[in-house]
């Protein structure tokens, strides 16, 4: 089965991104679950208070569903007539730095083919990471060229595609052209 509805939302930290998406996600009549990529990381403070800010946002009617990095095997369970909120591509690209480059594109091409036959609606909230200074570490710049390279990738399949900026929503579909390879 072909996926019906790839929405792709991205932004830098603190953009309102996940809003967006939340915002998109609501105004379907469809029954919301939000898929978490995250780790929960119970010792850290300001990312449990993170957590429960958006927690605190999304209506009692949504699912949560606490997937790490089985995005994958999680989408092919999902049932049709209903929209998987993903939060966060980043997340989930973080959960992978430490496979090797084959692994990853392996990863890759498993997760692109879950969002091409999952038969629920999609929401796919991702990080915008690289506009500024290069990173100070290998992983830092490992984690930028693996989350860009995907979200081209993405791009590519997405019915809509969202960049979201300090907490403005642009259609980038409407509003741009393909980069030549």
């Amino acid at each position: 089965m072909a996926q019906t509805s790839l929405t792709l939302v991205m932004g830098p930290a603190r953009s309102g991104k996940s809003r967006w998406a939340e915002h998109l996600a609501a105004s379907t009549s469809l029954p919301v679950t939000y898929v978490a990529t995250g780790a929960n990381l119970p010792d850290d403070k300001a990312w449990q208070q993170r957590l429960c800010l958006h927690r605190s946002r999304r209506p009692a009617s949504w699912t949560t569903a606490e997937v790490g990095f089985e995005l994958a095997p999680f989408l092919n369970g999902m049932a049709s007539e209903q929209l998987a909120m993903v939060d966060s591509l980043g997340s989930w690209v973080a959960w992978g730095l430490e496979l090797d480059g084959p692994s990853w594109d392996a990863t890759c091409s498993q997760l692109l083919a879950s969002l091409h036959t999952c038969p629920a609606e999609l929401i796919v909230v991702s990080e915008q990471v690289g506009w500024g200074v290069v990173p100070s570490t290998a992983i830092g710049g490992l984690f930028r060229d693996r989350l860009g390279a995907l979200e081209q990738r993405l791009v590519t399949v997405a019915s809509a595609v969202w960049l979201v900026v300090a907490g403005r929503a642009i259609n980038v579909l409407a509003s741009s052209l393909p980069v030549p390879p």
